[in-house]
């Protein structure tokens, strides 16, 4: 006859086998779901664009952006991190990004969404680089499952200018 220990040994050992095997098919199973977020930016108003004392460039606008993200969200997607960006060339960089909104979308009722805001955070170029600059506004999300690896993605959105003079 086996012990008390050796029968529990045996039955936690396949109790965490099979709860290991599901974590891993409830992975895998997030590889099916081919999302089709959308998302849309509108500059409503450039607030201000100065030249700060210190010789930097700052902006504040005013947006509307709309998102519909409810594609993301499976079963085993407990929350999506997402924010909007700036990305603009200068000489010295090939890429800067600024981030002006982000928020955390705790589900899929939350999902899709409209808001009227001005940058959350600071617009500032380092030197005098945005006179006048094209820039693209870039929606980034990261997707945070119950179990397995995080994703991310991304939409584009060019076309934006800043103004050549400052107000």
């Amino acid at each position: 006859m086996h012990s008390f220990g050796y029968r529990a040994n045996a039955l936690l050992t396949f109790a965490i086998t099979i709860l290991a095997l599901m974590c891993a098919m409830a992975s895998l199973s997030d590889n099916f779901n081919t999302p089709t977020p959308s998302a849309q930016v509108q500059v409503l108003n450039i607030n201000w664009f100065q030249k700060q004392p210190n010789g930097n460039d700052e902006v504040s606008m005013t947006l509307n952006i709309s998102a519909d993200l409810q594609s993301l969200f499976t079963w085993n997607t407990k929350q999506v991190f997402v924010f909007l960006a700036a990305e603009y060339e200068t000489p010295k960089h090939s890429l800067n990004q600024i981030s002006l909104w982000d928020g955390i979308i705790p589900s899929k009722e939350h999902a899709k969404f409209w808001i009227h805001t001005s940058n959350k955070y600071r617009f500032i170029d380092q030197g005098s680089n945005l006179r006048g600059k094209e820039y693209n506004l870039t929606m980034h999300w990261h997707v945070m499952p119950k179990t397995g690896k995080m994703s991310a993605d991304k939409i584009v959105m060019s076309g934006y200018r800043l103004p050549a003079e400052y107000r």
